[in-house]
């Protein structure tokens, strides 16, 4: 096994406690005690769920439209495209998706392992110090994305899929809350929780860290038009996120993180667009 495979921990050897990054209520282990109960299988089950509970919702929200839309005789593309680029009818979608998951996660977890989905996970919630490193950590990623935004703003194109979704305040308002408090503690828990143990068991934490940025950049390369130069800055964001998990042995650090990181884009967004009035400008 890796040497630094934070999963397993040889017996003959012991372990020395290395400093804390982000603090925690409890001591800090090392860097080679075991953290999640998580492995393979339990990450296999988790994606193929995520993945059909998606489609399922999908294609329940598409009827639920088309019942409502059936007199005005619309086409399946003019269908489609209502779905897609509507917020209030994307983002509930996704709300149900995710209730599903979790309620999944958490009986898979019990089922297998006997524990908490929390402490299956390695939630470990920081100390306030350690929250303040964190939400601190999230904001420093979103400048990093402005300026990495700046540098590689030739190569990306003018008009984004996401940005379809702005089309006006009510919108933005709820992409902004589902934004940042629903789809951090779900993508953290799936990737960071799920995903980055499991792999890391059989690869190590390097690979392990590269194949879980990989995977949560190319969640979101649907909304991003898969246009390589906005998913290499998701790429960086992913693997910073990893990183930490594995600093600090905390999804709940990194669910913070991420939620500090959205929080700061969208207030940008708030701001420059004089409290999401002149989305279209």
């Amino acid at each position: 096994m890796h040497s630094l495979d934070p999963i397993s921990q040889p017996e003959s050897v012991p372990s020395v406690d290395p400093a804390p990054l982000i603090g925690s209520d409890a001591p800090t282990p090392s860097i080679n005690e075991p953290a999640s109960a998580i492995d393979l299988l339990d990450a296999a089950f988790v994606v193929l769920f995520a993945v059909g509970a998606l489609i399922f919702c999908s294609i329940v929200a598409r009827g639920i439209l088309m019942v409502v839309y059936r007199t005005r005789h619309l086409s399946s593309d003019a269908l489609i495209k209502a779905f897609s680029n509507n917020a209030f009818l994307q983002v509930p979608t996704e709300a149900a998706a995710y209730a599903l998951l979790f309620g999944f996660t958490a009986s898979l977890v019990w089922s297998r392992h006997r524990m908490g989905l929390f402490k299956a996970v390695g939630w470990n919630m920081p100390d306030r110090k350690g929250i303040l490193h964190a939400l601190a950590a999230g904001a420093g990623m979103a400048i990093f994305s402005d300026v990495a935004e700046i540098v590689l703003q030739r190569w990306t194109p003018t008009s984004l899929p996401i940005n379809e979704f702005f089309r006006d305040r009510p919108s933005a308002f709820l992409l902004a809350a589902f934004g940042i408090l629903v789809a951090p503690l779900m993508e953290e828990l799936i990737f960071r929780g799920f995903l980055y143990p499991a792999i890391a068991r059989f690869t190590g934490v390097v690979p392990a860290i590269i194949i879980t940025g990989v995977g949560f950049a190319f969640l979101h390369g649907t909304q991003l038009g898969y246009a390589w130069a906005p998913l290499l800055v998701l790429l960086v964001v992913g693997l910073a996120l990893t990183v930490a998990r594995v600093l600090t042995k905390s999804v709940a650090a990194c669910v913070l993180m991420h939620m500090a990181y959205n929080f700061t884009l969208f207030l940008q967004v708030y701001i420059g667009t004089q409290g999401f009035r002149h989305m279209q400008d």
